[in-house]
């Protein structure tokens, strides 16, 4: 398995998402910086909110294989811009947070995905029931 880096908007559920994929059980806090987790870059969604930050986040795409553009399904619009995707230089992968809220709008999360990435996979998720996560870990 290669190096995996996640972006997304401020409590998107990335540090959450994070601590999932690597077995759970830490305290999720918020990302202040980019930190290093095992094989996770976990980047703060300030980063990805801000494209001042931009510069940061392609050139630490540059150390990792593929790139996760996270996603929260209670959302009803994206931080990506259209077509962002087609600039990372690694394999991007959607992926939906929070599928298990009751507020979750699946579709319309995998659609706002489909404009910042026009093809590629995209995985539904829940850190709290788990749904999605083999599959995630499955494609890296």
């Amino acid at each position: 398995m290669g190096k995996v880096m996640i972006i997304g908007a401020v409590g998107s559920g990335k540090s959450t998402l994070v601590d999932a994929l690597l077995g759970g059980g830490t305290q999720v806090m918020k990302t202040q910086a980019i930190q290093y987790r095992d094989w996770i870059v976990d980047t703060p969604g300030e980063y990805m909110e801000n494209p001042l930050y931009y510069r940061a986040l392609m050139a630490t795409a540059l150390e990792v294989t593929d790139v996760l553009l996270i996603q929260d399904a209670t959302r009803d619009r994206t931080v990506f811009p259209p077509g962002f995707a087609t600039g990372l230089p690694k394999r991007a992968i959607g992926v939906v947070t929070k599928a298990d809220h009751p507020q979750a709008d699946t579709d319309r999360a995998k659609a706002l995905l489909r404009l910042a990435m026009p093809f590629g996979p995209i995985v539904v998720t829940s850190a709290v029931t788990g749904e999605g996560l083999k599959e995630l870990l499955e494609l890296l």
